[in-house]
C-alpha cells in the first residue's frame, strides 16, 4: 500500500513538473539548446531561411505560411497555428504531428522542449516585419471565356471540364500518339504530394497549367514540367463526414470547388488566393460536397452528396462573382412539388437521399442541364419509403437558366441496393436506322448502359456492362447474393465517346456482394450512416473489371476485355485510335481502340482511380494520369501523384 502511495506521489510530482516546465520554460537555457542543436537548419533572422524556415516570430504563426520558404505540402496543409501546445506536440514527434513533414528531428525531453519554446516566444517580429506579405496580384488570368467553354470539344490545347467539355465526351482530336507510336511513350514529369488523401480528382488544363484537388488542397502545376505554381489549403470550419473530392471548374479567371464541410469556394486562377466562400451544406444536414462543379455563363451549378447519411438533397445555381444563390431544384421533392406523390409516406422524404457526386452535362443549344441523381435512403430498407422515390436514380433535365424541370428518366425505381445512376454523359449525335438522332448515355451502379433520345426521350437500348445476377431481388434479413454488389457497375468516371468511330468505351467494376436488411426499421441519426442494412462484398481478389467498346447507335459490343482489377479511372478516346486509362494494379494504359490490345503499360507506383486527360502544348501531345489511394472501399496504394506522359 505504501509503495502504491509513493508511486502515485511520484507520478503526480512528475506530472506537475512537466506542466510547470511546459508553462514556464527557461528562455536562456532554450537559447543555448537552440544554438547547439537547431541552428544548422534554422535561423532566427527575419527573411533568412535555410534548410528550414526562419523561426523569428514562429509563435503565433500559421504553419507553412512564411512567404520566403518552400514548405512541404504536408506542412502547408497541416492547418496548425504554432502555440506552446502545438509546438510541444510537433517537437516531441514531428512526423506524428504532421505526417509527411521533412522535419524528422525530435526533442524527446519535455523540459528541453519547454525551454526551446520559451526562447522561441521571445523572438518577436519587428513592427515593420510583422505586417503581412503583399497579397499576390489578382486577375492576371482572365479566361476561360464562355465561348472557350462552349468550344471545348474541339480544343486540342486545353481540357476545360471534368469530362473534357459540356457534352462529356472525353475525346481529344489528337493523333500524335497513335497505334504505331504509343509504345514509345515515356514519363515526362511527376508531381507527388506528401499529403495522404484519396485521389479521385479530374484535372483541368488551361493555358499550360493543370488544376486539381487533393482532399482539402487545391493545386496548380505546370502541365509540361509538373512544377508547382501554387497551393491553396482550405481549413475546415465544420465537421467532415466524407473527404473525397472529384475536381474543380474554371471560368473568367476563377476556380470553383466544393469542400467536404459544405462550403462552395472560389479562388483566383492565377494565384490561388481565396476570393469568396459560401456555406451551402454541411454535416448538420448530413451533407458534404464532392462533385466537380459546372460553370455556365455567370452561374456555378452544384449540389451536395450525403444520401448514405440520410440527407435530403438538391441542386442549385450560384453566382460566379460571389456565390449568391440564384435558383434551387429539390431532388427529393417538398410537399407541394411534382414527384412528392412517389413517396407514399411523406415523412420518408425528410431523409430521402438523392446525392450529386459525379459530373453534370449541359446541352448548350437547348439550355438543358443533365443531372445524375443517386440512391434513396435508407439504402437497403425500402419498407420505410414505399413508392418510386423520385428523383432518385434518375437523369433529371432542367432549364439551366431557371432550374425548372424539363423532363426526367428514372433508371431504377424504389432502389434497395444503392444502385446510383452515376453518369449522364456523353451527349452525342449519331445515325440510328438512317436518321440522325441526339442521344445521351446513362450508366450507373446497376451495371447497365442505357442510351436515350434527348428529343423524344425514348430508350433506344440498354445493355449490361458487368455481371448482373439477382438484380431485382430485395435484401433480406438472411441475405441475398447479388451482382453488382455495393461497388459494382459504373462508378464516378463515365464512358468516352469517339465521333470518329461512333463508339462508346465503357470501363466497369465486376464485384458482387451479399445484401442484408435490418430486422427492424432503422432510426435516423445525424452524421451517421442511414443504411437500414449492410453489404458484405465478395473477397477482394474476386473483384474484377470490364472494358467494353459498344457501337453507339445499336449497343452491340465491338470488343470486350476482362480485367484483373476493378476499372474506375477515367477513359480518354483520341483521333489517333488510342484509348488512355489505368487500373487498380497501378498501371497506366494505352490501348488500341479498335480491339482493346494493350500498346503501352507503365507502373505508376499508385492505384489509378481518378481522371486521365490529354492535351497538346507547343506541338506535342501529352497524357496526364492521376494515381494514389482510391478510397476506403476500393483501397489502393500510393501518395497522390500526377504523371505526365509524351513521346520522346
Amino acid at each position: 500500500m505504501l509503495t502504491n502511495r509513493i508511486g502515485l506521489i511520484a507520478a503526480a510530482a512528475l506530472a506537475s513538473y512537466g506542466n510547470l516546465g511546459h508553462a514556464a520554460g527557461d528562455a536562456t537555457r532554450g537559447q543555448k539548446y537552440f544554438q547547439t542543436q537547431c541552428t544548422a537548419c534554422h535561423s532566427v533572422n527575419t527573411g533568412q531561411s535555410g534548410v528550414g524556415p526562419s523561426l523569428r516570430g514562429v509563435v503565433g504563426r500559421k504553419a507553412g505560411s512564411l512567404a520566403d520558404f518552400a514548405y512541404t505540402q504536408a506542412l502547408k496543409a497541416a492547418g496548425a497555428t504554432w502555440d506552446e501546445k502545438s509546438l510541444d506536440e510537433f517537437l516531441a514527434n514531428p512526423t506524428q504531428k504532421v505526417a509527411g513533414t521533412s522535419m524528422v528531428i525530435a526533442i524527446p525531453v519535455a523540459g528541453d522542449r519547454a525551454d526551446v519554446i520559451a526562447y522561441l516566444s521571445t523572438l518577436k517580429l519587428a513592427a515593420t516585419a510583422a505586417s503581412a506579405a503583399p497579397a499576390p496580384a489578382l486577375g492576371l488570368v482572365k479566361g476561360p471565356t464562355q465561348a472557350q467553354l462552349e468550344a471545348a470539344s474541339t480544343n486540342r490545347r486545353d481540357w476545360l471540364y471534368a469530362t473534357k467539355d459540356y457534352n462529356g465526351q472525353r475525346y481529344v482530336d489528337l493523333d500524335q500518339i497513335n497505334v504505331k507510336t504509343a509504345s514509345k511513350l515515356r514519363a515526362q514529369c511527376i508531381y507527388r504530394s506528401s499529403t495522404a488523401t484519396q485521389m479521385q480528382t479530374n484535372p483541368i488544363v488551361y493555358e499550360s497549367v493543370m488544376y486539381l484537388t487533393l482532399g482539402r488542397a487545391t493545386v496548380a502545376i505546370d502541365a509540361q514540367t509538373c512544377r508547382e505554381k501554387w497551393t491553396y489549403n482550405w481549413q475546415p470550419k465544420g465537421k467532415e463526414i466524407s473527404t473525397t473530392n472529384r475536381g474543380v471548374a474554371i471560368k473568367d479567371g476563377k476556380l470553383v470547388r466544393g469542400t467536404s464541410d459544405g462550403w462552395l469556394i472560389a479562388l483566383d486562377l492565377g494565384s490561388g488566393q481565396l476570393l469568396w466562400s459560401r456555406e451551402i451544406a454541411g454535416a448538420k444536414s448530413s451533407q458534404y460536397l464532392s462533385m466537380p462543379p459546372l460553370i455556365y455563363k455567370d452561374m456555378v451549378l452544384y449540389g451536395p452528396a450525403g444520401a448514405d447519411y440520410g440527407s435530403k438533397n438538391w441542386v442549385g445555381a450560384f453566382k460566379l462573382d460571389d456565390g449568391e444563390p440564384i435558383w434551387r431544384f429539390n431532388l427529393i421533392p417538398d410537399d407541394s412539388e411534382p414527384g412528392a406523390e412517389t413517396w407514399k409516406d411523406s415523412k420518408a422524404r425528410a431523409n430521402g437521399g438523392g446525392s450529386l457526386w459525379t459530373p453534370l452535362a449541359l446541352e448548350v443549344s437547348k439550355g438543358a442541364l443533365y443531372l445524375p441523381v443517386g440512391n434513396p435512403a435508407p439504402d437497403f430498407f425500402g419498407d420505410v419509403r414505399p413508392g418510386d422515390n423520385l428523383y432518385t436514380n434518375s437523369m433529371v433535365a432542367l432549364d439551366v437558366k431557371t432550374g425548372k424541370l424539363l423532363w426526367y428518366h428514372q433508371a431504377v425505381a424504389h432502389d434497395e441496393h444503392d444502385s446510383d445512376l452515376s453518369q449522364v454523359s456523353p451527349l452525342f449525335s449519331a445515325e440510328v436506322n438512317g436518321k440522325s438522332r441526339d442521344l445521351v448515355a446513362l450508366s450507373g451502379k446497376d451495371g447497365l448502359l442505357r442510351v436515350l433520345d434527348r428529343n423524344t426521350h425514348e430508350v433506344l437500348y440498354q445493355v449490361p456492362i458487368t455481371t448482373r445476377k439477382n438484380v431485382d431481388t430485395p435484401p433480406t434479413v438472411e441475405g441475398i447474393h447479388r451482382c453488382p454488389g455495393l461497388l459494382g457497375g459504373m462508378e464516378w468516371n463515365g464512358p468516352a465517346y469517339s465521333p470518329k468511330s461512333n463508339t462508346l468505351f465503357v470501363a466497369a467494376v465486376d464485384w458482387c456482394g451479399t445484401f442484408t436488411k435490418f430486422d427492424k426499421e432503422p432510426e435516423f441519426a445525424s452524421e451517421a450512416h442511414y443504411y437500414g442494412g449492410a453489404v458484405v462484398s465478395d473477397p477482394r481478389d474476386q473483384a474484377k473489371g470490364w472494358l467494353t467498346a459498344f457501337d453507339a447507335s445499336t449497343g452491340k459490343a465491338r470488343w470486350k476485355s476482362a480485367w484483373k482489377t476493378p476499372l474506375v479511372a477515367g477513359v480518354v478516346a483520341t483521333r489517333g485510335g488510342v484509348l488512355f486509362t489505368g487500373d487498380m494494379n497501378n498501371d497506366f494504359l494505352a490501348l488500341d481502340a479498335s480491339n482493346g490490345e494493350v500498346l503501352y503499360r507503365f507502373n505508376t507506383g499508385g492505384s489509378i482511380g481518378g481522371g486521365v486527360v490529354s492535351y497538346e502544348l507547343e506541338g506535342k501531345q501529352y497524357v496526364a494520369v492521376t494515381s494514389g489511394v482510391v478510397s476506403g472501399f476500393f483501397g489502393g496504394t500510393g501518395l497522390p501523384t500526377v504523371i505526365v506522359f509524351g513521346l520522346p
